[in-house]
């Protein structure tokens, strides 16, 4: 696993769950701790729910090992990167990946929105690369989003699809498009909400109450874009609407002010929602 952020543990902890051995990687050891003192946390705090077992929970712990060198994920069969939305990290990643790699080896990223096409490009063996689309947090939902590139091969796509249901994740394939399925329509959405508080349609509780008790929603667009982090979703809206061309994809002047006063959700305390109350 490359990168132990909010994604890169999340995905760690499932594939430990589920009886993978998991190489936890990051660039920095303060990086890799806090995202094993995370996954420690939701293990626990899912024993005293009741949905995981003492035994459960020392069984993931087992399987994963935690490093900040790269050389020490070398003999892995799928690498799963999380590492940040910016498409030449992602290729850097992948070249290093290529370099370090005892043996032929699947490379899957974690992207809401870039191309894996274009993540693949120069790749060794581009038909080894597929995208695998988890969603925050991951331990608790249940879709993984498969994104087949141009040059991504079946067997690699029934190879992901295989360890996507070990997780307990249930896999859509879609194909290489901007925003996929899952962020074109979660974006609108989102974006959509945020111009109806721009306009004073209604406040963001009530535009949220109304997507949940009215269409069954289990999470109001905008406590969801407060969740995801106001600045990743003025990034995939950027991206969309350069890459689409599309008007509904424009973000609206409300997400860029937030973003520029550092209201970017729950990470900061303070988006739609007050998360420090």
């Amino acid at each position: 696993m490359l990168g132990a952020g909010t994604m890169g543990h999340g995905i760690a902890q499932v594939a430990a769950s589920a009886g993978f051995k998991v190489v936890l990687r990051d660039i920095s050891e303060e990086l890799v701790a806090k995202g094993l003192r995370s996954i420690e946390s939701n293990l626990s705090k899912g024993v005293e729910r009741g949905k995981v077992t003492e035994e459960e929970r020392e069984r993931a712990l087992s399987n994963i090992e935690t490093t900040t060198r790269l050389e020490e994920t070398a003999g892995a069969d799928l690498f799963v990167e999380a590492v940040p939305e910016r498409l030449e990290l992602k290729r850097e990643t992948l070249r290093a990946v290529e370099a370090t790699a005892s043996g032929p080896f699947i490379f899957a990223t974690n992207t809401s929105s870039l191309s894996i096409t274009e993540i693949a490009e120069g790749a060794e063996a581009p038909e080894r690369v597929v995208g695998m689309h988890f969603f925050n947090p991951v331990h608790i939902m249940r879709l993984v989003e498969i994104v087949v590139g141009r040059k991504t091969a079946r067997g690699t796509v029934e190879a992901v699809r295989s360890v996507a249901a070990r997780m307990r994740k249930e896999p859509i394939v879609v194909r290489d498009v901007p925003g996929f399925a899952s962020s074109r329509l979660g974006v609108a959405l989102g974006l959509e909400a945020m111009r109806m508080v721009e306009e004073g349609v209604a406040d963001a509780k009530d535009i949220d109450t109304a997507m949940e008790l009215g269409y069954n929603h289990p999470m109001g667009p905008l406590r969801l874009t407060d969740l995801v982090g106001l600045d990743v979703r003025l990034h995939i809206a950027d991206y969309l609407h350069t890459r689409l061309g599309a008007e509904r994809f424009r973000p609206p002047d409300i997400l860029r002010r937030m973003v520029a006063e550092g209201k970017l959700g729950r990470k900061t305390g303070e988006g739609f929602y007050k998360w420090n109350e």
